[in-house]
């Protein structure tokens, strides 16, 4: 049944980005806090590919390595040996939600960059999930301040449909490039697209340029 579910969704996306669903044309950065082409809501919507993989704190591992001085294994209580962070932000969804104002808490990925030293070589970062999901983005975008490795949401621990134990925050894009259930962080010299990257969705992600898929 997961399989089918699975494959039904990524159809129906790829099928978005032929369409150019969504798009509205709009260009650029307005006086407005919504971005193009999205609606505000209240509820936080649960999106994946139709996986909630099974990672209880207990087991869970992120592996953090490629082109880095000091490669890491850590375990849940490795990362809350690290500096925690806090932030308030608006995210955004490339089906068109937007949330102002939400709470998060973790690991702040400069905090990270800063134990693991990636090598001058390194220039891009692949982000894994446990079920498999990859995406891509530049070390620049990583090392934005608010770019984190999220533990709790709204003073909560994540929960496994939002991408519990830990998942990826990178809140100046689109959530796709924010990974769930993240295993692995593996920085890279050349750019690696990740899995809604090669079925037609934008190497980018910026919601304000509106950058949903890549033959814009």
């Amino acid at each position: 049944m997961l399989g089918k579910i699975k494959s039904k969704l990524i159809e129906s996306k790829e099928a978005w980005s032929r369409e150019g669903r969504l798009l509205t044309g709009e260009d650029g950065r307005s006086d407005s806090r919504l971005p193009p082409g999205q609606r505000l809501v209240k509820q936080w919507p649960v999106l994946d590919l139709g996986v909630h993989p099974e990672v209880p704190q207990a087991r869970w591992r992120l592996e953090v390595d490629g082109l880095v001085a000091n490669p890491l294994v850590l375990d849940w209580q490795g990362l809350q040996q690290l500096p925690q962070s806090q932030q308030r932000c608006d995210i955004h969804c490339v089906t068109s939600w937007s949330m102002f104002d939400t709470d998060w808490r973790g690991v702040s990925a400069r905090d990270l960059l800063a134990a693991v030293q990636p090598l001058p070589s390194a220039r891009h970062v692949v982000l894994h999930a446990f079920d498999g999901y990859t995406t891509n983005v530049s070390l620049e975008v990583f090392s934005a301040p608010d770019a984190m490795i999220a533990t709790h949401f709204g003073g909560e621990p994540l929960t496994k449909e939002h991408g519990g134990p830990v998942r990826m925050l990178v809140p100046q894009y689109y959530l796709w490039k924010s990974a769930k259930w993240l295993s692995r962080i593996e920085f890279v010299a050349e750019d690696r697209p990740g899995f809604w990257e090669v079925r037609g969705y934008h190497n980018e992600a910026d919601p304000w340029l509106e950058q949903r898929y890549d033959w814009q």
